[in-house]
């Protein structure tokens, strides 16, 4: 995807979600820590041009310890820290870059909910590209790319990067 693909794709994404909500009166944003920030970001500006007032924007803080597979396993961190605003009875949009495996998106399931009780959780991904390990799935999804395990997606955000685009790459041995 080139960046003037990604901008569009998230502005379809910002009308998807005042229509699914009704507005954006109740809405939270959360963006996962690092590239899901500044989609979260992004798509609250967007949502603010629509409707005319701010929405709520948020952080989570997910970081991955891949250490001994014998003692912690291969499973996301998740690090306490403020989201930045009450999450109790809003309707929480969670976003990230790409969905894979979903086990990110369970550890942040986890985080969101000791910071309180929100009244529904909906997940934006940029990218989906399957080979889901868990039950989860996007309320919003940008592109679905299938992809096999030999491939990954590169997600660039000028934000995190210094430039902006989607790849998709070959692992090679």
């Amino acid at each position: 995807m080139s960046a003037s693909e990604i901008e569009r794709t998230l502005v379809r994404l910002a009308h998807e979600i005042v229509e699914k909500n009704d507005g954006s009166d109740n809405v939270g944003l959360v963006g996962i820590k690092r590239r899901g920030v500044p989609l979260a970001q992004r798509i609250a500006g967007l949502i603010e041009k629509i409707e005319k007032h701010p929405v709520d924007t948020g952080v989570l803080d997910i970081s991955f310890y891949r250490d001994d597979l014998s003692t912690n396993g291969p499973r996301p961190v998740v690090t306490p820290g403020a989201i930045g605003f009450d999450v109790n009875g809003r309707d929480i949009i969670l976003m990230d870059d790409v969905l894979y495996t979903g086990r990110t998106i369970r550890a942040a399931l986890d985080a969101l909910f000791d910071h309180g009780r929100p009244r529904s959780v909906q997940l934006l991904v940029l990218i989906d590209r399957g080979h889901r390990e868990l039950p989860i799935e996007a309320t919003y999804t940008g592109r679905t790319i299938p992809t096999s395990r030999r491939e990954i997606i590169e997600v660039k955000l000028n934000e995190v990067d210094g430039q902006e685009q989607v790849l998709l790459m070959e692992l090679v041995d």
